[in-house]
């Protein structure tokens, strides 16, 4: 009994961690100024800006599919506000 419990533990636990991102942000088009500071080999197709007033993308890796923060070519985050 205590190894079928386990078991279904287990595989609630791995179902969880397939589950798509809540969406919390909107999906924001990118302004000709914003589109010149964008460094490469980031999606501008899954722009969304979050709560604290900066944008993200939808990053899909081989392990899991997640929000990452909008980067300039130098590694700087792109805000709408200063943060």
């Amino acid at each position: 009994m205590k190894r079928a419990l386990a078991i279904l533990v287990a595989c609630a636990g791995l179902v969880a961690c397939g589950a798509p991102p809540t969406p919390q942000g909107e999906t924001a088009e990118l302004s000709p100024e914003v589109m010149a500071l964008v460094g490469p080999g980031q999606d501008l197709n899954t722009v969304r800006i979050e709560s604290d007033g900066c944008y993200w993308w939808l990053h899909r890796g081989p392990v899991e599919t997640t929000y990452i923060p909008l980067v300039t070519a130098d590694s700087r985050m792109i805000c709408t506000r200063a943060q």
